[in-house]
């Protein structure tokens, strides 16, 4: 894991509001990297009672796809589906308001309007040959250890800042193991599912533990 500074000394290294936003993500929402970078705008319904009508607060929905100009792909195939130009099903992901924030700095000040005309996928490259382009895994990757390095924090690595939101949203749960199973989306093995089963993201006290992993942080 990352030390409890790290997100605050890496975003103190970044230039762009596109890789605040990716830190910002990464610890708040507990992405993997290939989901994050395979987020398309219209996986994003960041305000509350969205037109999915399946989560009531702000939310994303984390679909599989195997044609992604960046070749990104959600680790996990949970069936999804665009009803009327709605993206329903998917892995539904809470946001928290800082998540929210930092998309809009990216969106109003860095994106290129011909990507969401485009490819229409999230995170894109800000420069070079491939402006406007889909940014890859890899691209990602690179800035977060560039960014660590700058920061003294070493050779990180995405998925460190995972393993922190698990540990934090574990520890304001009490130990509750479906809640952080579930806040994060860790695929199950089958006698965890069997035992666990799932939590319902309704629950108070999965909203309770979430509010309380963001104001921290």
């Amino acid at each position: 894991m990352l030390p409890d500074d790290g997100r605050a000394r890496l975003l103190g290294k970044l230039g762009s509001a596109r890789d605040r936003m990716i830190v910002t993500w990464l610890y708040d929402g507990g992405f993997r990297i290939g989901e994050l970078c395979g987020l398309h705008l219209a996986d994003l319904h960041l305000r509350e009672n969205a037109e999915c009508s399946q989560v009531r607060t702000a939310h994303v929905h984390i679909c599989h796809r195997e044609a992604n100009a960046n070749k990104a792909r959600a680790k996990t195939k949970h069936p999804w589906d665009l009803v009327n130009g709605i993206v329903h099903g998917g892995l539904i992901r809470r946001v928290s308001p800082a998540m929210i924030h930092t998309y809009f700095a990216y969106m109003t000040s860095e994106y290129p309007r011909t990507a969401a005309t485009g490819h229409g996928m999230l995170l894109v490259q800000l420069s070079g040959d491939q402006y406007g382009q889909p940014l890859s895994v890899p691209g990602a990757r690179s800035m977060f250890r560039r960014a660590g390095l700058r920061a003294g924090l070493g050779r990180v690595h995405p998925h460190q800042a995972r393993h922190n939101f698990a540990t934090a949203v574990l520890d304001a749960a009490g130990g509750n193991l479906m809640i952080a199973r579930d806040a994060g989306g860790w695929a199950s093995t089958a006698t965890v599912d069997e035992i666990y089963g799932h939590t319902d993201i309704h629950d108070p006290q999965f909203q309770a533990a979430l509010l309380k992993v963001w104001s921290q942080m």
